[in-house]
Order: structure tokens, then sequence, then C-alpha cells
């Protein structure tokens, strides 16, 4: 089998309302999907982190540099590939958008190699180590009206009403309006509910430290990026000082990257990004040194069903840390903001929501070779960009 082409798909669309986190705010929603085809005529799909107009420097990295360098080459050869790649991106990007490049077409070469095999990609990974998997509803992002509090109440109240047993919310305005945000969620969700904050890395150590005792207080499950990815030492900072667990990984990328982070022990759940960190393939290099260092690992999800169909897989074949008669499963995070990339992109929905309310928080695993999935080109028709 020999790859016969690569082609990236910016699927984007106007949001009805803005939306935002501590960073920045937005109106469009993006997504950056990756189709690898071969000579068999086995297509697979992939997807690479990060939106707006990063999707389109990512497209010209994975169409004009990482295309040229694998085309006529075995699909199978995934470890090769990659090393390939990496070594010859090395002195130009050894994170960032290369590594987010590389990323979708590596798990687009994973879901080739399931097809082929007829597997699904778990399977491929070694097995599936459970048939459900405990999801987590993602909402409450940022926005510039007057009545947030309301809108974050409301909002909390409706993910919970569908069967979501945890939930997270978006913090990062300031610690003041941080902990009245975090106040108003947990009294909407009531005191059972799991409950997790991200800041996106809004905070120095020094701020941080005081709101998140406050935010121990309000039972918070865990602090999710409360500094920059680049300060360790505050995030080991933050781990000491803190009894609630510290979050973050997702802004990582490689075993090289995430080797720091997990050896000096910055935080206490590991959230790296899949479509981000450098694939399936450095995924598994990144989840053995966790391992190693007894680091719970919650994969962090952003994007469309190509991302949530990859963590599926990845979650089933995640082993139990450390292990038991009881061991805490690894949750998926789904996003709940509007999103027709995550509900319309794929000829049959994954149907999470449904299952959701349906199981009281759990989904099943696929069990279709590859991803198992199917994308529906008439919907990338409708919504590719090529500004």
């Amino acid at each position: 089998m020999k790859i016969t082409g690569v082609k990236s798909h910016i699927l984007q669309y106007p949001l009805e309302e803005e939306l935002g986190y501590s960073q920045q705010y937005y109106t469009m929603r993006t997504a950056h999907i990756v189709e690898v085809t071969t000579d068999e005529g086995i297509t697979g799909w992939g997807e690479c982190f990060g939106g707006g107009n990063i999707a389109f420097a990512n497209k010209t990295i994975v169409e004009k540099v990482i295309q040229p360098m694998i085309m006529g080459l075995n699909p199978f050869d995934r470890e090769v590939l990659w090393h390939n790649i990496y070594n010859i991106l090395r002195d130009h990007g050894q994170k960032g958008m290369p590594i987010q490049s590389l990323s979708g077409v590596d798990i687009a070469l994973w879901d080739i190699a399931g097809k082929a095999l007829d597997l699904p990609v778990y399977q491929l990974l070694g097995g599936a180590f459970r048939q459900t998997i405990p999801v987590y509803g993602y909402g409450m992002m940022l926005q510039r009206v007057p009545d947030l509090l309301d809108r974050f109440a409301l909002e909390s109240a409706s993910i919970v009403e569908h069967g979501f047993q945890a939930v997270k919310m978006k913090i990062g305005i300031s610690p003041e309006k941080d902990i009245e945000l975090v106040k108003t969620v947990r009294q909407s969700i009531g005191p059972d509910i799991k409950l997790m904050v991200d800041a996106n890395h809004a905070y120095t150590a020094r701020e941080a430290i005081p709101l998140g005792r406050e935010l121990e207080k309000l039972g918070v499950y865990w602090f999710e990026e409360p500094v920059p990815s680049e300060d360790l030492q505050g995030y080991r900072d933050l781990c000491q000082a803190l009894d609630m667990n510290i979050a973050g990984g997702e802004g990582e990328f490689t075993r090289w990257g995430f080797r720091d982070l997990i050896e000096r022990r910055c935080v206490d759940v590991l959230q790296p990004e899949v479509c981000g960190l450098g694939g399936i393939t450095e995924y598994q290099k990144v989840l053995a040194l966790a391992h190693a260092y007894f680091v719970p690992v919650v994969n962090h999800v952003w994007g469309s069903a190509v991302a949530v169909a990859t963590n599926l897989h990845l979650l089933a074949a995640l082993p139990d840390l450390p292990g038991g008669a009881h061991p805490v499963q690894p949750m998926l995070e789904y996003d709940t903001t509007p999103n027709k990339f995550r509900e319309d992109l794929l000829s049959t929905s994954l149907g999470i929501l449904d299952q959701v309310k349906k199981n009281r928080g759990f989904v099943s695993i696929p069990q279709e070779a590859g991803l198992g999935i199917e994308v529906n080109q008439d919907f990338i028709k409708e919504f590719v960009s090529i500004a």
C-alpha cells in the first residue's frame, strides 16, 4: 500500500454568539480535518489542533511540507514516517504548528491501518480496558454580557440535566469574578457533581495559589492550566500549595516536551492533546512517561467529531492506574457548546449526547474498523473555507 495524497480541509462557520476564554473571544467555529488517501482505496482521517487563522498556517505545513515527505510511502510505517518528518522539521519547530500538523497526518495513518486490518484502533493499541467511558460536559465559556452569572447557572444546570455527572467551566477573568462564577455554578449543579475549572493560563502562581484555596472550599475537582505551560516551577508550586488536583499539558508537545512536566511532578492530572502533541504515535510515548511516574491521564479534547472519535479509542486502550478492583476511570471531555463539526460532520453521528442522556454520563466505545467513522464529503464541501 502507498500514500497517494494528503489533503487539508479547513471548515468554518460563524457562531450565533461570541464565545471566549481567558485569552480571547471568537466568532468563528473552525476545524482542521486531514484526509490521507492510498492506492488501495483506503482513506484515513485525522485532525490538527489549532483554530482560526492557525488552521490555515497548519494547512500549508500539511500540504506543502509534510505531504511531499510521505508521498508514495507505506502508511503502515508510522514510526518511520513520524521520525523522518520530525527530524527534518526539528530545526524549524520542535513545538507548535509543525507538530500540530504532524498530529493530524499521524492520526489519519492509524485510521488507515485499522481499516486495512479491519480492526478498531484501540485493538492496534493493545485492546480495550473498558467498554464504556464516563464523559464530562464542558461548557460555560466566557462571554462579554451583563448576565454572565445567570447564563452560567442555566447552562451548568442544563448540562447536568442531560445526564453528565461532571462538568467543566471557564474562568480567568479575575480571581474575584472567577470565585463568583464558580460559586454560581456550584449552587446550580449541587454538591455531588464533579466540577472542574479551566483558567487557560491566565495567572501567575502568586495569583493562582490564593484563588486555588477559594476553589478548594467550593469542592473543585481540578484547577486546569492555572499558569502558562512554560512555568513549570509555578505548576510545581501550585501542586505543593493546594490539595486540589492541578491539571495541565494541553499546550505541550512530544515526549521531550512532556518529560520535564512529568518528571518534576508539575501536574496531578496530565491532559495530553493528541491532535496537537504529535498524534497517536507520539501520544503512546507520552502515556508511557506518565505511567512510569504514576501520573493520571485525562485527555484534552477539542475540535470535531474526528477528535472525539480518536480519543474514544485512546481512552478505551488506557490502562487503569495504578489498578485495582475499583480503579478511577479516565473521562472523555465533551464540548457541549454549539458545534456543527462535532454533531454533523460524520455520515453517522457518534451520538455522544444521546448516549450520555440514556446511560447517565457514559458512552460505549466504537466497534468499527479504524477510528470507526466516515466523514460526510458533502458536509465538507458545504463548510470548507479557502480564506
